[in-house]
């Protein structure tokens, strides 16, 4: 099961929220995605004052995971059932600062680059999911913490950069045949193939897929290792 979460602008969650809000209806059970983004906008603050781009990708899918987390724990261990949390990330993480994440500079917007900034928050994703697995697995919860990237997939999430949407209509028509839908068939993203690789990769936590490969040789792996 996917639990689609909406959201308004680039909060919808604060930290006064309380877990009961937030998970009401939800029974922790299944595999939990979450896939709010926006990509390289002009410097802005969200509602609750941190940079939009590092508060919508990463801190709003790190708060909503942890409200989550007791929830899926105690379901996981009631059911007997696998929890799975991903995160989706981006390839786009390789193109962060120098540095890495700018922790003392989130809100600077001096330093501000857009689309660093964007790949700060994407490792941000990666960062998030992989120390989650480690401390589940110190747990001993059987829930796994994965990211990936989702493939390139035709959306809206380009529309704060006008190189990019104000591109001639043969370029964008040529541009078609490598970015897909959801809905197109031969798409070979993680989602087209999601339940199966949500079989396949069971044992899996802690790794960054980039695509539908990485997700048949970690299944492999992991059978073989077995």
């Amino acid at each position: 099961m996917w639990w689609p979460f909406n959201r308004e602008g680039g909060s919808a969650f604060s930290s006064s929220s309380t877990a009961e809000e937030v998970t009401e209806g939800m029974d922790g059970t299944g595999l939990t995605a979450i896939v709010t983004g926006i990509f390289a906008t002009p410097f802005m603050l969200s509602e609750d004052n941190i940079e939009l781009q590092f508060a919508t990708n990463h801190i709003g899918h790190f708060l909503l995971t942890n409200l989550l987390l007791d929830t899926m724990k105690k379901t996981t261990h009631e059911s007997k059932k696998q929890g799975r949390i991903v995160n989706v990330s981006s390839m786009g993480h390789q193109f962060t600062y120098r540095e890495g994440i700018l922790f003392d500079k989130i809100n600077d917007q001096s330093s501000y680059q857009k689309f660093r900034a964007y790949g700060q928050s994407k490792l941000a994703n990666i960062l998030h999911a992989n120390e989650l697995a480690r401390r589940l697995k110190e747990d001993g919860v059987d829930i796994t913490a994965n990211s990936l990237h989702p493939g390139a997939i035709a959306t809206n999430i380009h529309r704060y950069n006008s190189v990019l949407t104000g591109l001639p209509g043969v370029v964008k028509m040529l541009l078609s045949f490598a970015v897909k839908n959801v809905q197109q068939p031969q798409h070979k993203s993680f989602w087209t193939h999601r339940n199966r690789i949500a079989t396949s990769i069971a044992a899996a936590s802690a790794v960054f897929f980039r695509n539908v490969k990485d997700c048949n040789e970690t299944a492999t792996a992991t059978a073989t290792a077995m």
